[in-house]
């Protein structure tokens, strides 16, 4: 791979990558591919299109990994790229998706991935998506990624999802559908500063018995930032579903928490939650008791509440 150092530090930032990863990867760089591997189970091709990928990963499959991580680092780059993945049954996988971005022009610059996921039967899948922004320069750094999972009878799948800096705009857009016996865990971290804006919209729909969902957020919004949480969890069934927002609010931000449940059946158990709050003055006051500034206390706070 023939990738410069702005483009080794994003995916540092977006997948762990130090080195070239073990395993089944698709890498891209500014709008073309930058390396790709294939194995026995897993298998990577492009679309006929030229829009994405197909990600096909055998019945069976245990203890391997794919990582499909996008980079920018061209002011003025627009992208939108579809990617699914077929997910054998019986399979344990990780995924490792995330865009980086570096803009330091004045021209924004977008990526908007579109991911489908067709969960096969009793397979567990980890997907861990991270975006990222840099640059100094005054175009935004702009993403909206679309999430679609479809998780057949058994099947189990944990959602990390993650944006910590330098995002200008965003939309998150995930739905899933469970059937019986499924299982769904999302767990979101989001901060947002300066003039930033973030959405995050959940739709979860509990199909068949026993399916379960769990859709937790944790965002921090400083500056004059704006965030928005909208999760709906839908209860066809016999099932269970909880949806919580966490979010600490600083500065002159705005934070909007819409948890929404809508039970279509007798047996189905839906819980929300909602908190919006401020760090607590007694915190600051004990950090700074050992001996960090008021700022060192609140960054302290701040970091341990995302971790």
């Amino acid at each position: 791979m023939a990738l410069d150092e702005i483009q080794l530090r994003l995916l540092q930032e977006i997948a762990d990558l130090h080195t070239v990863p073990e395993g089944a990867y698709n890498i891209r760089s500014n709008s073309a591919l930058a390396g790709r591997n294939t194995t026995a189970n897993i298998d990577i091709v492009s679309k006929p299109d030229g829009t994405g990928i197909d990600i096909h990963i055998k019945p069976g499959t245990k203890k391997e990994s794919v990582h499909i991580p996008v980079v920018l680092s061209e002011s003025g780059l627009k992208e939108t790229v579809y990617n699914d993945f077929y997910i054998g049954e019986d399979s344990d996988v990780v995924i490792v998706a995330g865009c980086g971005i570096h803009n330091c022009g004045v021209q924004d610059s977008e990526h908007d991935g579109v991911h489908r996921f067709f969960v096969g039967k009793n397979a567990k899948i980890k997907y861990v998506e991270k975006h990222y922004g840099e640059g100094d320069g005054t175009g935004k750094r702009i993403l909206n990624p679309v999430t679609e999972v479809t998780m057949e009878e058994g099947s189990a799948m944990e959602m990390e999802m993650v944006q910590i800096k330098g995002v200008d705009s965003t939309v998150r857009t995930t739905k899933a559908t469970l059937a019986a016996g499924a299982s769904l865990v999302v767990r979101e971290r989001l901060m947002t500063h300066g003039t930033q804006r973030a959405e995050s919209i959940y739709t979860t729909d509990l199909n068949g018995d026993g399916a379960r969902a769990d859709v937790v957020s944790r965002s921090v919004a400083k500056d004059q930032s704006y965030q928005r949480f909208d999760s709906r969890i839908t209860g066809n069934a016999a099932c269970t579903g909880h949806t919580e927002c966490d979010a600490i609010i600083m500065d002159d931000a705005r934070i909007l928490a819409v948890p929404q449940l809508e039970a279509n059946n007798i047996d189905a158990a839906l819980i929300h939650e909602a908190a919006i709050g401020k760090i607590a003055g007694e915190q600051i006051i004990k950090l700074m008791t050992l001996g960090l500034t008021e700022q060192e206390a609140e960054e302290q706070i701040v970091n341990g509440f995302l971790k």
